[in-house]
């Protein structure tokens, strides 16, 4: 899951408090002044952190379904290019496709011909 910060910087200009220094004894205005210390800066984080919005991020790539005999020319669309056949007759990856079978299976150009996988 990828987290987006809806305020550019905000999450940078939050910067560590500055805890008030502890007495040797205990004292009930310290504990005050540290929790809202404290009380402050959690509020601005949680603040922040509640500004992040989740995304979904879902990569996906469609390909149109040929038969082997209505593939475009490998030659032509160049090496690299994808597609997929219904009707190949083998699924041995990177052997050439041949059409007459049922097998459904992603194919590619090496430059020359169409190669399974």
């Amino acid at each position: 899951m990828t987290f987006i910060v809806t305020s550019e910087f905000e999450l940078n200009r939050v910067a560590a408090p500055a805890l008030p220094l502890a007495p040797n004894e205990y004292d009930r205005s310290y504990q005050d002044q540290l929790n809202n210390v404290l009380r402050l800066y959690f509020n601005r984080t949680d603040s922040i952190l509640g500004a992040l919005q989740p995304v979904e991020t879902i990569n996906t790539i469609s390909f149109t379904v040929y038969t082997v005999a209505t593939l475009p020319s490998a030659v032509t669309l160049g090496a690299g290019t994808k597609a997929f056949v219904s009707d190949a007759n083998a699924t041995t990856f990177a052997s050439t496709v041949a059409g007459g079978g049922s097998n459904k299976v992603p194919v590619y150009s090496d430059g020359t011909n169409w190669k399974i996988g």
